[in-house]
Formats: structure tokens, sequence, C-alpha cells
């Protein structure tokens, strides 16, 4: 998805989205054979050459594990391999709304963050041998960031790009602010129950454990993995949103939200960060300033805002 706010610009600015993420597909995707990481997860416990485009994006993925303390991990890859998340998730059969949980350990892995090997000089990545990297926790966010900046600068004007659900805007905003849906799932149509809000800057991001579920052992799973088990993350929030000065730190903390389960509303208030956290049973909490549905109250710039007369609230 990209808007502009001058129409005129939409061909050269979604000419230079594209080409944005087709280049960190090629870099970062862990479905594509052909990809860079595939290379550098088929040969683990050697340093492989890449580009310096893997190497921004891992970078910011261990820079995620570091400010979580190792609660978005990026070799996880493994775990989710085991858990049956080894190909697009499209392909995955749809557990549709079953919540049956998954067994508290699908994969005996150890989170091997810490162990990575970055060298920028050298062009090269190397991990621990039998680790699996997947930037699926950050990468996704951080295109969606660099491509707004891309839509931008080619369009002249300002931009909002959507990845997959992650928001990420540049440059100045329509009157109003940037209107957006937010709902458990990025793909639902406006019927959908949830929370429309307007941004004037930065990103926004919605991690949820709702959708993204498949079918294994007779068990319903999802994307999320706790590193400290292995095994998507149990007991936690049906979705969070997150709104930050840019889309890769918004999603950063909303998958930390999911795997701190009780702990992230504190948590999350306690960095003033606006965040909207849903429960399996509908019920709302709302930290950092997020706007309540059809309040008035202003927000900090940068921050969400309510938008229009009235917002619907799940």
């Amino acid at each position: 998805m990209v808007r502009l706010t001058d129409g005129a610009a939409l061909g050269a600015a979604r000419a230079a989205v594209e080409r944005e993420l087709a280049a960190i597909g090629a870099a970062c995707s862990r479905f594509r054979e052909d990809s860079e990481l595939a290379r550098v997860n088929a040969r683990a416990g050697s340093a492989v050459p890449v580009s310096t485009l893997l190497i921004d994006a891992l970078e910011v993925a261990l820079r995620a594990a570091e400010l979580t303390a190792g609660d978005v991990d990026p070799t996880v890859g493994r775990a989710l391999e085991l858990s049956g998340y080894d190909r697009d998730w499209r392909e995955l059969r749809d557990a549709g709304s079953a919540r049956r949980e998954a067994p508290a350990v699908v994969a005996r892995t150890r989170p091997a963050w810490r162990a990575v090997c970055v060298d920028r000089a050298a062009g090269t990545i190397r991990l621990p041998a039998r680790a699996r990297l997947d930037l699926g926790a950050t990468a996704k966010a951080w295109a969606a960031d660099r491509a707004a900046r891309a839509a931008a600068r080619a369009g002249g004007c300002g931009a909002l790009v959507g990845v997959g659900g992650d928001i990420a805007t540049c440059g100045s905003p329509p009157a109003g602010g940037w209107l957006v849906r937010v709902t458990d799932d990025h793909r639902s149509d406006p019927s959908a129950p949830g929370e429309t809000v307007s941004i004037r800057d930065g990103g926004l991001a919605t991690s949820s454990t709702a959708v993204r579920r498949w079918l294994r052992a007779g068990a319903s799973m999802h994307h999320i993995i706790d590193p400290r088990t292995g095994a998507p993350v149990r007991g936690t929030w049906r979705t969070v949103s997150v709104a930050a000065a840019d889309c890769t730190q918004a999603n950063i903390a909303a998958t930390a939200a999911l795997v701190r389960a009780g702990a992230a509303a504190a948590w999350l208030d306690g960095l003033g960060l606006p965040a909207r956290l849903i429960d399996w049973e509908g019920r709302t909490t709302l930290v950092g300033g997020w706007p309540a549905p059809a309040s008035p109250a202003a927000t900090p710039p940068g921050a969400v805002a309510p938008a229009g007369e009235k917002v619907a609230a799940a």
C-alpha cells in the first residue's frame, strides 16, 4: 500500500517502493531458495559473503534482540521450522479460529543471537552451527521504513507505505494526519472490529497471534516464538498495536509485548510508547497515550491521535 500527499507522483513513488521491497526480499527472505539469508542459513558455521543490505538488516535484528533482552530473537528460524512454519505461511493449512495451544516445547533450540558474527569490513556473516536466521520480526517493518523514505524522495511529497500491516511514514502528512484502520488482520475489510486512528509521522505496527495460524500435530500454532521455550508463545495477547518513531521500533515493541504477555502493558507504558493490547476475550488495554475510542484528548506529536468524530473500538 502506498499513499501520497500528491497523487500525481504515485507512479514514481510506487516504482521506488517496488525496487526497495524486491531488493530486501532477495536479501532477507527465509522462503526463497535464492536469497542471501537462505545461503547464510545453509552454511551455518561458516563465514558467508553477503551484501551490505543483508548486513544492515541483520544488525537491526540483533539490536532488537539486545533492546528486548532476547525476546525478539533472529535466531529462532529453526524453532519456526520445527513448529511447521517451513514455507510461506499462505501455503500452510489455515487453522481458522482454533485456539488449542501448542505443546509447551516444540523445538529444543537455544537462543544464539549473541554468537552471530557480523564482519562488516569483510562483508560476511557467520552463524553458529545449526542456527537458523528468521528476520520476520524486524525486516518487514524495516522494509516499510525504507520504502516510505524511497517513496517520499521519488514523489517529492509526504508518503505512507504499508507492508503486510506494518505502516511507515515519511515527510509532511495530509491535514489531520494519515488515517489508519487497526485490526487483528490488515487484510480485513472496513467492517471488521477495530479502531481508526491517525498518525502524523513515525510508524505503526500490529502483531497478532490470531492470524498466521496453522495446525501441527493437532495443535493450533502461530508465528510468534518464545525464544526461551522454542515454542509459540502461550497465554498472551491476541493482538498488540504500537506507535513509535519509526515502524521498525514499533514492530520490535509489539512483538516483544506478545512474548512478555502479562508484563507487556507495564513495559510499554514505561517506555512511553502508545499501544493498544487486546486479549482473547476482546478486552482492550490502552497505554502510553493511545487514544480511547471517541476521545478528543490530544496526543504528543508523532504519536497516534483520534481520527474523526468517533472511533470504533474492538
